[in-house]
């Protein structure tokens, strides 16, 4: 190699670098804002309406390149919260009644950056399962200083005919005494349906879901811009 040739042989090797520099940056952004939504279905169908319902939020997560998990609570054993406040003892951001799926519940909420609650309509109001989560997950994140403040969240609700917007405001009650941030939609988080698959054929449901999904995500990013 003479004089002259090693000026370009290292403004080759510069610009290689350079570009190996850029590519490597831009991989490692990607991966700081890969992010996570975990869904949990209270109804005692696993593949029912109101998963159909999360699934169709889920397709328009899915298109933003944010991970999804669906819980199926049915058929899960979980008890209620028995009250007895070992959790304000303890802060190990767990809950003290062992032998149930709650305290997997809860690291899949705090792993998470978005947490959707879904749930059938039961005489005007959510089903007993999702209930006793909300009531236990919450307890243990006030005594662990609101530990999903700032996460996302979305209630998802199916319905016969009425009590939905009763179900769905038990949710948010959830989502607002955690210091969650919870996006808005075209309309309330509603799919209406009573046989499995119903909620197919309600298109403002499941535009809904999808305008749902579709805002999630951007709010998501947001947070973590």
């Amino acid at each position: 190699m003479t004089l002259s040739d090693k000026p370009h042989f290292f403004t080759r090797h510069v610009i290689v670098l350079r570009f190996f520099y850029l590519f490597m940056r831009e991989w490692l952004n990607e991966k700081e804002k890969e992010m996570k939504v975990v869904a949990f279905n209270g109804s005692a169908r696993k593949d029912g309406n109101t998963a159909i319902l999360v699934n169709a939020v889920f397709k328009e997560l899915k298109k933003q390149h944010i991970k999804t998990e669906l819980v199926q609570l049915a058929g899960k054993k979980i008890r209620g919260c028995t009250a007895c406040r070992k959790c304000f003892e303890n802060q190990d951001k767990r809950c003290a009644v062992k032998g149930d799926i709650v305290n997997d519940c809860i690291e899949k909420m705090l792993e998470a950056d978005g947490i959707i609650l879904a749930s059938p309509t039961y005489f005007a109001d959510i089903s007993p399962e999702l209930k006793a989560l909300i009531d236990r997950s919450g307890f243990v994140a006030k005594a662990n200083q609101d530990m999903f403040k700032r996460k996302v969240g979305a209630a998802v609700i199916a319905v016969r005919r009425a009590g939905a917007i009763h179900a769905f405001d038990t949710i948010n009650h959830f989502f607002f005494i955690s210091q969650m941030v919870v996006p808005g939609s075209s309309y309330w988080n509603v799919g209406l349906g009573l046989a499995p698959g119903d909620v197919n054929s309600d298109d403002e449901g499941i535009i809904t879901m999808k305008t749902l999904g579709a805002n999630m995500a951007w709010l998501m990013k947001k947070i973590q811009e």
